[in-house]
């Protein structure tokens, strides 16, 4: 991948390695020569060496605000960068109110759940179309930005999106894994977000049900609770068969994703009704607008 991407900076790096001068000719957003004009207009002016450089026409407030993110290890992308969906805001757009409110969910989930000692957690909704895999894929970044190891599972055997939205190659996944036919070598990195992996579907099964109701999901949870902080499963929805049952009950806590002026408060509740039932606990519900 030719274009930067940011990553934490190592702790063994000096300050002046870190400096906003040296990320910005590091990153090739300027030239030498370049730097030695914002360096005159800085001891000209006092400006801090970023805002010289964005006065002189160099740089742009993004790019200041990127080289920032990655003095303070926090990863996020320009348009275009990594090839990701557009609709992964919280990788593109991580200064938006979309992503605040995402980061007001993490923290809820942070304080009602992971403090509790729980590390996976299930995202559910009852339709297709209600938004839960795209939900589940934005919470993966913001956990993995506030520098929690995350796994994003994409349990959905049936109609899987997580490949798609993080544009992985096709490969074994979760499926091949609960078959027998792979192993952890299945979790991709991914490398613009430097705590964050994918464990994608995987070949689409005949039989997703028995698949993932077998005793080896349960052992699977255990090992992947074990080497991550937060484990977070895309679920099929509900709508389309017993396979969110089979997944809640193993990972113990389940968050609801409902379409505003689409989803049923009745039928919420069937559902979280028969989620308990199956082992599982709703921690809580977000609703979202598509």
């Amino acid at each position: 991948m030719n274009s930067p991407i940011l990553s934490a900076v190592p702790a063994d790096q000096t300050a002046a390695e870190t400096s906003m001068g040296a990320l910005l000719l590091d990153s090739g957003k300027l030239k030498p020569e370049d730097a030695e004009r914002v360096l005159r207009l800085q001891q000209e002016s006092g400006l801090r060496f970023g805002e010289a450089a964005v006065r002189l026409g160099l740089v742009s407030n993004d790019d200041i605000a990127q080289m920032l993110a990655r003095q303070f290890a926090y990863p996020y992308l320009q348009k275009g960068q990594a090839g990701f969906s557009s609709a992964l805001v919280a990788a593109y757009e991580p200064f938006s109110p979309q992503v605040e409110s995402l980061r007001a969910v993490r923290s809820q989930l942070m304080l009602r759940w992971f403090a509790r000692g729980r590390r996976a957690l299930a995202v559910l909704a009852v339709d297709p179309q209600d938004g839960a895999s795209l939900f589940a894929a934005n919470l993966a970044i913001v956990f993995s930005q506030l520098g929690q190891q995350t796994l994003l599972v994409d349990a959905n055997l049936r109609t899987p999106r997580q490949q798609d939205l993080f544009a992985l190659q096709p490969r074994q996944g979760l499926s091949d894994l609960l078959a027998g036919r792979a192993d952890l070598d299945v979790i991709e990195r991914v490398p613009a977000f430097v705590d964050l992996s994918v464990m994608p579907a995987g070949t689409l099964p005949p039989n997703p049900q028995e698949l993932l109701a077998r005793e080896g999901f349960r052992h699977l949870n255990t090992q992947l609770e074990s080497r991550y902080d937060v484990v977070l499963y895309d679920l099929p929805p509900f709508a389309s068969g017993a396979d969110a049952l089979a997944v809640a009950g193993r990972a113990g806590g389940v968050l609801l994703v409902a379409r505003k002026d689409h989803t049923r408060i009745a039928t919420l509740g069937r559902m979280a009704e028969q989620l308990v039932e199956a082992g599982g606990e709703v921690v809580g519900s977000v609703v979202v607008a598509l």
